[in-house]
């Protein structure tokens, strides 16, 4: 590669990440030119000596080299302007991949990357992955999609990194091959984005080149790419008893049948969150562990010091008997699924963006313990219309929002959801916010709506509105399932 300071870089994008990219190859000395359609974002970058430009559909003159945010898909025109000129574009974690072998950025060489992908659990197996590394004293960090750019912590100094790879950035990083990398699971998801499931799963695997290939063996499609892989060696991790090779559950333990010889790990009540998907995210922490030589003792030891994250399954409001539970990370219908399965009785507020998924299974799977549902959102017909084909006995409130295209963070949609919600909720019900969807139509994002349901919640459990005011009439159902 010719000397950073030869070279002139495009960061198409300017929030955190493209921030952070730009600062590195300013500090490599680079010429850095940055792409953003947002001005503000532009002027966020403060007296940085860059170039700025909103120009999103070419390069600037004498450019060769783009780092991308993962937003932007393959055909975008940006991407399809550099390849036209025969200019690499790649992703943050690429050029993080790169970096670690120039001593500029990484004077004790390049640091041991593990990495988790998956359609759903991958921040909280990431979150375990961290735990167990730093009860075992290791020098880590979570980084990646779970927040942190991954170069930041390359310029940390850490020598070991957990990371989180969404589906994007694992598209954009053609060369990363993480030490050890697991696939939790695979299921319908930015189907909009990668155009098909097999684009998709192959932009997972991706994970799977290195030396250690991690997979849930419960989940077929991960199954299936953990035997595709390329990597020398395999490990898989059930809920069953494991087999030799594999990581599992036996009487109310984890045990390790790859890297010892069935050593007990952890206790299933160390786990957070508990469960069959919390399970299996802390068999896949401690595979990843595992595999960089981590003690058993140290997996029970990071798995009991994990808090559960925000947005994932926390009671956000409980009265008359009913609780109110803020799962807003389930974005899909997949981790929609794992949500509804942990309640017995369920009052299901769902919808959003679907982005090409399909919810007639989820519906199918759950309907039994469904007391009604509050749909909203922009494709809450496609959830409407799964309820009225599979489980037309559930009641059904539509309370709109999203249509317009318009994002708020303001609760007014998630107040209505709220209390539609509550005149179908009774005493031992849970009022679930698992929307099956991504939240763009309506909120900045999965945070944003989750925030809103937990101050709607507390709202109408405490039966005023957020003026004082007594609450509205109740709404009422109708015969095609709106208000």
């Amino acid at each position: 590669m010719a000397s950073w300071s030869d070279r002139h870089v495009l960061v198409a994008g300017a929030r955190r990440t493209g921030v952070s990219v730009v600062d590195v190859l300013l500090h490599l000395g680079a010429r850095v030119t940055v792409a953003d359609g947002d001005q503000a974002q532009l002027d966020a970058l403060g007296d940085r000596p860059v170039a700025r430009t909103r120009e999103l559909a070419a390069l600037p003159d004498g450019a060769d080299l783009v780092v991308t945010s993962p937003g932007f898909r393959t055909d975008a025109p940006l991407a399809l302007a550099a390849r036209e000129a025969g200019v690499p574009m790649v992703g943050e974690p690429e050029l993080a991949w790169w970096l670690g072998d120039d001593p500029a950025v990484c004077p004790d060489g390049p640091p041991r990357w593990l990495a988790v992908t998956g359609t759903n659990g991958k921040t909280t197996t990431t979150t375990m992955l961290e735990a167990i590394l730093r009860a075992a004293g290791e020098d880590t960090v979570a980084c990646g999609n779970i927040g942190l750019p991954i170069v930041d912590a390359l310029r940390a100094g850490h020598r070991v990194l957990a990371v989180e790879l969404s589906s994007f950035q694992l598209e954009w990083s053609p060369s990363v091959r993480p030490f050890a990398g697991a696939v939790l699971n695979l299921a319908e998801d930015h189907l909009d984005w990668h155009g098909s499931m097999a684009a998709y799963g192959a932009a997972k695997a991706r994970v799977l080149r290195g030396d250690v290939a991690v997979g849930g063996l419960d989940d077929r499609e991960a199954a299936a790419l953990l035997i595709a892989a390329p990597a020398p060696r395999h490990v898989g991790f059930t809920r069953g008893a494991p087999e030799a090779g594999q990581l599992g559950i036996v009487d109310g333990w984890l045990v390790d049948r790859a890297f010892g010889d069935g050593v007990p790990l952890a206790a299933t009540t160390d786990v957070v969150p508990p469960g069959p998907p919390g399970e299996l995210n802390a068999l896949a922490a401690a595979a990843l562990a595992r595999a960089h030589g981590v003690a058993p003792e140290a997996v029970a030891a990071g798995l009991r010091a994990v808090a559960p994250g925000a947005h994932r399954g926390a009671v956000v409001a409980e009265a008359g008997g009913v609780r109110w539970v803020d799962d807003s990370k389930a974005t899909n219908p997949h981790a929609a699924a794992a949500s509804l399965a942990a309640h017995p009785r369920v009052v299901w507020v769902a919808g959003g963006l679907l982005k090409g998924a399909d919810v007639g299974e989820l519906v199918v799977e759950h309907r039994d313990r469904l007391a009604g549902a509050v749909v909203l959102g922009r494709d809450r017909d496609r959830v409407r219309d799964a309820l009225a084909r599979h489980a037309p006995e559930v009641p059904v409130l539509d309370v709109g929002g999203g249509d317009d295209g318009a994002v708020s963070d303001t609760d007014d949609g998630m107040l209505r959801a709220a209390r539609a919600a509550a005149t179908l909720a009774h005493a031992g019900d849970t009022v679930l916010l698992a929307p099956a969807a991504a939240s763009m139509d309506m909120f900045r994002d999965y945070a944003a709506r989750g925030d809103a349901f937990a101050a709607a919640a507390r709202v109408v459990a405490g039966g005023v509105g957020p003026d004082g005011a007594a609450s509205p009439p109740d709404p009422q159902v109708t015969t095609d399932g709106t208000t």
